[in-house]
């Protein structure tokens, strides 16, 4: 086996509403105005409090919507020595 490294780079326009805030375990996260928090990996993943458990969401009008805002997006790959 070897490790592949993806580097994903996404610039959005985000409502001025979106705040980021640290977690417990020092990652950050953005808060939504409805009391919602969303974390972006491969998928942005969404949770009532940014402690428990992330989960995708199954409303595909916010998937879009989310995905709209993304303005530009740079991903590298990258096979790393171990």
């Amino acid at each position: 086996m070897k490790k592949l490294s993806i580097t994903i780079k996404l610039d959005m326009n985000v409502p001025d509403e979106w705040e980021l805030i640290q977690t417990s375990e020092g990652g950050q996260v953005i808060k939504l105005p409805d009391n919602q928090f969303m974390d972006m990996a491969i998928e942005p993943l969404f949770a009532s409090n940014p402690e428990e458990t992330w989960t995708s969401t199954e409303n595909d009008d916010v998937l879009n919507d989310i995905l709209d805002m993304v303005e530009s997006e740079d991903v590298s790959y990258e096979f790393v020595a171990g």
